[in-house]
């Protein structure tokens, strides 16, 4: 379980609140405005954007001043973020050893995670010889081997097209479900919500409010998320 407790978050000239509590195996949708803040609460919950008040636990411990990489989560971008003078098994790798020492087990680690994104085949290619959906992949791959019990996405598969984008999300579904992982999504696009959301957080005003339940809230939004809606 992930709690932020009275948050207030900050960046530039920015400011938002956050208080929520979310549960380990759920899906959750960061939806809002564009600016509201949505990356913001990503980057804050994994560290990379301290509180300026407030705090974070994770399972009743408090980890607000943690750095990112010994929180219990791992956070997938926009762009992928894959080194193009890798191969990708040394991308995905990165995940394990950010020294690319790979032992026997780690190399048996990356395979497994290759051969569950479907790319056991493209192992020794470099980022350039994929296509943009292989790339999410091997992302995705890099994301899977470290095993955390929490996958943020900010946007991801934002440039693919509306099938693949709905291939990856299915994936992520399918992995998350397999691993018992809990999942926080930034989207923008509706349908994706409801491909794959238990939980909605919608972000606006200067408030990413506490979740409620997808289906129930997208059939009967509230005012300022109908507005965001259209």
């Amino acid at each position: 379980m992930l709690k932020l407790e009275d948050a207030r978050i900050a960046q530039g000239g920015f400011e938002m609140r956050a208080e929520m509590t979310l549960e380990i195996g759920q899906k959750y949708a960061v939806i809002g405005p564009s600016g509201a803040g949505k990356s913001t609460l990503l980057a804050a919950l994994c560290g990379f954007l301290p509180l300026v008040s407030g705090r974070l636990l994770s399972d009743g411990v408090e980890m607000t001043d943690t750095p990112p990489g010994a929180r219990p989560m791992t956070m997938l971008f926009q762009d992928n973020n894959l080194f193009p003078h890798l191969t990708v098994t040394q991308n995905v790798g990165l995940g394990l050893r950010p020294d690319m020492k790979l032992s026997a087990v780690d190399l048996d680690r990356v395979r497994d995670a290759l051969g569950r994104v479907g790319l056991a085949d493209h192992a020794d290619k470099r980022p350039a010889g994929l296509s943009g959906g292989q790339q999410s992949r091997v992302a995705l791959a890099r994301v899977l081997v470290q095993a955390r019990p929490w996958l943020l996405l900010d946007e991801p598969f934002a440039a693919l097209g509306p099938a693949l984008r709905n291939e990856m999300l299915d994936l992520v579904q399918d992995l998350v479900a397999e691993t018992g992982a809990g999942l926080i999504m930034v989207t923008h696009a509706p349908e994706d919500v409801r491909r794959i959301a238990d939980q909605v957080i919608f972000v606006g005003k200067g408030r990413a409010e506490a979740p409620q339940p997808a289906a129930a809230l997208m059939d009967n939004p509230p005012p300022e998320l109908r507005a965001y809606l259209g």
